[in-house]
């Protein structure tokens, strides 16, 4: 059988760095680089806490130069963005590089993650460095062959070429030499205004092997002897295994092992469909311990939970008691979120081999470190006699992958079958054995004074297995002078996960929303209503706050002009305003819908965005244009409910996803500025509920207070 390379994983930054080079067998030169960095708000990190990224170049005696994409690859596009970086600096074109995937090494590697889109923020000075560090040793060793000065010298695209006489000298025909000098420790990077990469509109990498079908992703993984494994979990969260008989199961014919691993029956099989009929025929008796939980029984205790005050509020400006004593009038809404799966495309999978003294892991994960502890403190293994390859992509990941349960789950299988596996959930194992995106409930109340302005914020929320369901210094925090946020936790056995923008995913559609009652309570526009709170803040700095004023309302007024808000009703369209900052970008986005027969309709969406600078606009439209569909799909029609501890929609029959009709028309714009780049792979996501059911109401005169919204009534 063929077999598959073992694949990657990612890194961070800082502002120290130190390089080792080597010449490489034949000629050539490899850069290994760690570089140290600065945190996802871009401030200095003290060395105890430093993230660790290593960029690996590879120029070969005929000029072929290689980078090696370190971080993992879920859609994101870092493949293509991070080595635009490193090319850019290097100085050499684009269409003549060549980006593999880079192995995953913890001893190079730190930041080895694809989540809390930090992939860019924590790479974008150490890649740089990466690049200008070989330009540099390139030019070292070219003047040393023209026995000139480095300063007479420069590159251009692959080529180093002397100032005064012209002559020029192939990157290949000096990478030898480059590999036998010290490494600078001071290095020059390129002035913006002569980028030549970055900033410019590059296709993904990959787009050629995906169309053709040659991209490898975990479901392809095949080894000598492999077998499928199908897995039976609890039916229920909460049910443990009594007994199983799997006589029935081994007469399927290609079953050919099954094994019991801890509270699971896996059927190993020549085929996914073998193994599955074989888990059809186990004869399984589970019993519960204890209550097996449902909705309405979360739901009652939210609704008891968010009428408590805590004694440790998450936070607490001014007097939160005495101005709603005071207040003129108050306001006040409840809003629902249920939980949501994952729901990648791509079911979960991952293959395994363990034997006696070493193990061997490949497939998709977007935490492969934190997948290597596991499974060395599990399996009793030192790292060392770990290997654990990443495909090449993965077929969604939205924070499912970052957990470790699945690697887990089949190291465990092949130890106990004493052969190599490849798990392989089906959608119902992969809709019902999750780690979800947490349901909960969100009180606001709102002071009105008796000047008409919001003297005082309240938000009680409480949620599954969260201690801390809000995100205490985001808008309007800082711009309102007496301010309170309470959570209180419900412990559940239901399993839940980081889902994409973790907790700004259904807050900023809470946020946003309730901004809009008030707005409408105080008969000021919407748009106006938040420009005077961000006055407020700049001015007046009422506590805390994490986002900056001023580009706040950078991308409030830029979308306001690309979507001419004043219009309304025209045609029968209303528009609605939803803006969240989260992961240090901010996001402002305008949707325009119709609703009609008690349907609703999104046609158009324009959205602002200030990431800092942008690396790569091809890319960078493509997160924010994703993010805003799958947001929408979600705010639209995601819902997963619990009978007794089992997930009601097991399929996507049950469970809709948004589909090609329903997206709309997307407009982005991007604010131009230097600052610091930062991520886009979530911040698209969390306005758009917001800016969906503020429309509803425009169109509707009725308020939507949960989701799904197409489950709400609208007439």
């Amino acid at each position: 059988m063929s077999t598959q390379p073992i694949t990657p994983v990612s890194k961070s930054v800082n502002r120290r760095f130190f390089l080792k080079s080597g010449a490489l067998a034949g000629g050539g030169l490899l850069l290994g680089l760690h570089v140290y960095g600065k945190n996802l708000n871009g401030l200095e990190l003290d060395d105890a806490s430093v993230f660790e990224p290593n960029a690996y170049i590879r120029i070969d005696a005929v000029g072929k130069v290689t980078i090696m994409a370190p971080n993992p690859e879920v859609g994101q596009g870092v493949k293509t963005s991070l080595p635009m970086l490193v090319a850019e600096e290097l100085d050499v074109a684009w269409d003549t590089v060549n980006i593999e995937q880079a192995p995953l090494d913890i001893n190079k590697y730190k930041r080895q993650l694809a989540g809390g889109s930090g992939s860019t923020p924590t790479s974008w000075e150490s890649f740089r460095k990466a690049g200008a560090t070989a330009r540099q040793m390139l030019i070292a060793a070219a003047a040393a062959k023209w026995s000139v000065a480095p300063g007479d010298c420069y590159t251009e695209n692959g080529f180093v070429v002397h100032r005064s006489s012209g002559k020029r000298i192939a990157y290949g025909e000096v990478a030898s030499v480059a590999a036998t000098m010290q490494p600078p420790t001071d290095v020059v990077l390129k002035d913006p205004k002569d980028y030549k990469i970055i900033g410019k509109r590059i296709k993904n990498v990959d787009n050629l092997n995906i169309v053709t079908g040659k991209a490898k992703y975990g479901l392809d993984t095949r080894r000598e002897g492999m077998l499928f494994a199908v897995v039976a979990r609890p039916p229920a969260f909460g049910q443990k295994l009594v007994s199983f008989d799997d006589a029935g199961a081994l007469k399927i014919p290609g079953v050919k092992k099954v094994v019991r691993v801890e509270n699971k029956v896996a059927v190993l099989a020549e085929t996914t469909w073998a193994a599955k009929k074989g888990r059809d025929a186990l004869v399984l008796q589970w019993e519960a311990e204890g209550k097996l939980e449902s909705t309405p029984d979360h739901q009652a205790e939210f609704s008891a939970n968010i009428l408590k005050t805590t004694e440790k509020p998450v936070r607490a400006d001014g007097n939160v008691e005495d101005s709603f004593k005071l207040a003129d009038h108050v306001l006040e809404a409840v809003f629902e979120a249920p939980f949501l799966p994952h729901a990648p495309l791509e079911p979960m999978n991952f293959f395994a081999h363990v034997t006696a003294d070493k193990a061997e892991l490949f497939g998709p994960n977007q935490a492969p470190e934190r997948a290597l502890n596991e499974l060395s403190r599990v399996l009793e293994l030192p790292k060392e006699k770990i290997t654990l390859g990443l495909s090449d992509r993965m077929g969604g990941g939205f924070g499912r992958r970052l957990m470790a349960d699945t690697p887990l789950e089949a190291a465990l299988i092949s130890k106990a079958a004493a052969l190599p596996v490849l798990v392989v959930y089906t959608r119902e194992d992969d809709m019902q054995a999750g780690h979800y995106r947490p349901a909960g409930m969100y009180r606001y109340r709102a002071a009105i004074g008796k000047d008409g302005n919001l003297d005082a914020w309240h938000l009680t929320v409480s949620s599954i297995n969260q201690p801390n369901g809000s995100r205490e210094n985001s808008f309007p925090a800082g711009a309102v002078p007496n301010f309170r946020i309470d959570s209180i936790n419900l412990e559940s056995k239901i399993t839940i996960g980081p889902w994409r923008a973790p907790n700004h995913n259904f807050l900023a559609f809470t946020e946003e929303s309730f901004l809009d009652e008030i707005a409408y309570d105080l008969k000021k526009d919407p748009i106006a209503f938040r420009m005077e709170l961000l006055d407020r803040s700049s001015s007046n700095s009422y506590g805390k706050r994490i986002y900056d004023p001023e580009r706040y309302r950078a991308v409030i007024k830029k979308v306001a002009e690309m979507s001419n808000w004043s219009e309304q009703g025209k045609n029968g369209r209303y528009k609605g305003f939803g803006a969240h900052f989260s992961f240090s970008t901010y996001a402002a986005q305008v949707a325009e819908i119709s609703v009609s027969n008690g349907k609703i309709k999104v046609h158009k969406v324009w959205c602002a965005i200030d990431c800092g600078r942008v690396i790569n606009p091809l890319g960078a439209e493509q997160q924010i244009e994703g993010g805003i569909i799958d947001g929408l799909g979600h705010a639209l029609y995601g819902e997963l409910t619990f009978d007794k501890g089992t997930a009601q929609q097991k399929n996507f029959n049950t469970y809709k996803l948004i589909r090609i009709q329903d997206a709309p028309d997307i407009e982005t714009a991007f604010i131009n500025t230097e600052q610091f780049p930062q991520g886009l792979g979530e911040p698209g996501l969390p306005p758009i509920g917001a800016a969906v059911s503020n429309a509803i109401f425009a169109a509707t005169g009725r308020r939507m207070r949960k989701q799904p919204f197409a489950m709400q009534p609208l007439i």
